[in-house]
């Protein structure tokens, strides 16, 4: 998954397709967990929008989008973040959850 820049989530806000932007900081051990997890989801869904930026370097994505800690999962759909996901639980659950975004 590759590391995102302002750039990259202006484009992504700015083209209307269906991205999601994990959020973490390098020294929460559940962020390194929920990482794993997300890497194989994003193997299960590869025409898909993925971005990671660590939240230490973009605070002011936390005050935009109310993030309330991490790690957190930003879905963005039509410019707008439509959920955020902070519990990970499994890859099963996280492929359940993206999947509902593709209608």
């Amino acid at each position: 998954m590759k590391e995102w820049s302002q750039k990259d989530m202006d484009h992504l806000m700015q083209n209307g397709e269906v991205g999601f932007v994990y959020l973490y900081t390098p020294i929460c051990g559940t962020c390194q967990m929920a990482g794993r997890m997300l890497e194989v989801v994003t193997q299960l869904f590869p025409n898909l929008t993925f971005g990671k930026a660590d939240l230490n370097y973009y605070p002011e994505w936390a005050l935009k989008f109310e993030v309330q800690s991490v790690p957190c999962l930003l879905i963005i759909k039509d410019g707008q973040v439509v959920d955020k996901i902070f519990a990970f639980h499994s890859v099963p659950y996280l492929h359940e959850k993206i999947k509902q975004y593709l209608l």
